[in-house]
């Protein structure tokens, strides 16, 4: 009984053999390089990509569950999401490019700064430390809640909820009433 190509590949990607990662190139890189296209239009980006779908491919090999997915599926969701987390990368890049000629901070004066919250490190201090920590970090070391979270290890929905009692917390100390 001979095996089918697919099921040779993924009998080699099983026994990490890497005879399979040229056969899933031979014979699915065009299609996967297509999906990648879809989603991003730069070329190069799109190759880049590719290429770190097949990483991706290698390394959870093991993860690949024939009853639940054929192959191509399961390469295609990878190759998808690789281009998809590559555009919100670079989006992310993007955004946080600082513009210098839109930038105020060289036109600001002591009458821009609010003088009731210029003490806000002292009053940080009042609070438990762990609502100190995420404010800290969200705040002060400019991470989104996705990094602080990653950072520091804590859920995401915690950093949320330490956020926002927090923040409550620091109302009343600058507004008591």
């Amino acid at each position: 009984m001979s095996l089918t190509i697919e099921q040779e590949i993924i009998y080699l990607l099983q026994k990490e053999d890497k005879k399979a990662i040229s056969l899933l190139y031979e014979n699915y890189a065009d299609a996967l390089y297509g999906v990648i296209l879809k989603v991003i239009t730069d070329q190069d980006t799109a190759q880049d990509v590719l290429q770190e779908t097949f990483v991706k491919v290698w390394k959870n090999a093991q993860s690949y569950d024939a009853s639940k997915a054929k192959l191509f599926t399961w390469l295609y969701r990878i190759a998808y999401n690789a281009a998809i987390d590559k555009v919100r990368s670079e989006s992310k890049k993007t955004k946080k490019e600082v513009q210098i000629e839109s930038s105020n901070v060289y036109r600001l004066t002591s009458e821009g700064l609010n003088q009731d919250v210029m003490d806000i490190k002292q009053h940080l201090k009042k609070l438990d430390e762990k609502y100190q920590i995420v404010i800290n970090a969200l705040f002060f070391e400019g991470m989104t809640q996705q990094e602080a979270s990653d950072e520091l290890n804590i859920p995401l929905g915690t950093i949320k909820s330490r956020l926002k009692i927090g923040l409550r917390e620091l109302k009343k100390i600058y507004d008591p009433e």
